[in-house]
């Protein structure tokens, strides 16, 4: 049995960690930002409420202390558009905080950090043909995995999983995907997307690589786990049949038709000040590629079963059909 602390315990890969960890016979401490969802905890957790930006070295390096495992699970994506430069955002919202808990949780003698990155460092380092890797989201996540590396060699093994996208519930938390039944919801035109596809997975799968990564991880590894290819046409096909949208709606166009309209978005954001971690031409190149790895490549070595993720990704959702943000607005 391990003592185990998960940073942002009651978010949805870290509310899924801790299940893991219980079901396990580990010993879990969670912490979570003052207002997070209580009701989320099992009893049997250790539940602490603060902002780690604001507690002192010392207080941490108590908090960390008698743990043998850290999971760190908090941090900005690239969902994120901060002021211009994005880079300096990402650095100050992932890096330094990775940086000081790394190098605290060594200190405090925590033998396991197990770090949740992206898939864009992946294919910041995969894809040499085209400047993915100078985009400042996939940039900073290649130097987030290799400070916590550093801060740990020679006395605390650091693994990192570079997650992919993720489908799952945690209880009374609105779904990451609402986005998706959004433009899916657009009259009168049709719901374009490009031709590629990404590496998908379930929460619950996310946080058996974690707990595996604890249990059976090589310092310095790089997971990238993935158990489903999804196109980005099942992905908004999946959306149009639950809203109640003809699927025969979602088209496939070729990169050279949208290049010129997200280069143009991506430019009026810049004269607003404001800028995507990964520039919208980049991200219209990640969508027309075939964004995935092997499953066999990382899943048996981290012992992460196969589950349907596509039934994953529909109850995700439905939880947004069945909980209209208006109605929810409303209520408040």
């Amino acid at each position: 049995m391990a003592r185990a602390l998960v940073l942002g315990g009651t978010g949805l890969l870290g509310f899924h960690t801790v299940t893991e960890l219980l079901r396990r016979g580990n010993e879990v401490t969670s912490v979570s930002l003052p207002g997070s969802d209580q009701g989320t905890l099992a009893p049997e957790v250790t539940a602490v409420w603060a902002d780690l930006t604001t507690l002192p070295d010392a207080d941490l390096l108590d908090l960390f202390a008698g743990h043998d495992a850290l999971f760190y699970a908090i941090g900005a994506d690239e969902r994120t558009i901060p002021a211009a430069p994005a880079a300096r955002f990402f650095y100050q919202a992932n890096v330094l905080p990775t940086q000081r808990i790394a190098r605290l949780a060594r200190e405090a003698g925590v033998k396991k950090f197990v770090l949740y990155g992206s898939y864009t460092a992946e294919f910041a380092q995969r894809w040499t043909d085209i400047a993915y890797r100078e985009n400042p989201y996939p940039r900073t996540r290649l130097l987030q995995e290799e400070v916590a590396i550093m801060e740990g060699a020679g006395a605390m093994d650091v693994m990192v999983l570079r997650l992919p996208y993720i489908f799952g519930l945690v209880a009374g938390q609105r779904p990451l995907w609402q986005f998706v039944l959004d433009r899916a919801s657009v009259a009168d035109q049709p719901v374009t997307v490009l031709g590629g596809t990404t590496s998908s997975v379930t929460a619950e799968q996310v946080a058996q690589a974690a707990v595996g990564a604890m249990e059976r991880g090589e310092h310095g590894a790089t997971y990238a786990i993935n158990g489903y290819d999804l196109s980005y046409a099942e992905l908004y096909t999946i959306a149009c049949t639950l809203i109640g949208r003809d699927p025969a709606d979602v088209v496939v166009v070729p990169l050279d038709a949208v290049l010129p309209t997200y280069q143009k978005l991506d430019d009026q954001l810049a004269a607003q000040g404001v800028e995507h971690g990964v520039h919208l031409p980049f991200t219209a190149m990640f969508q027309e590629r075939d964004a995935v790895t092997d499953p066999a490549a990382t899943l048996p070595v981290l012992g992460v079963e196969e589950q349907d993720v596509v039934a994953a990704l529909t109850a995700s959702l439905q939880w947004c059909v069945d909980h209209p943000v208006q109605q929810l607005a409303a209520a408040h």
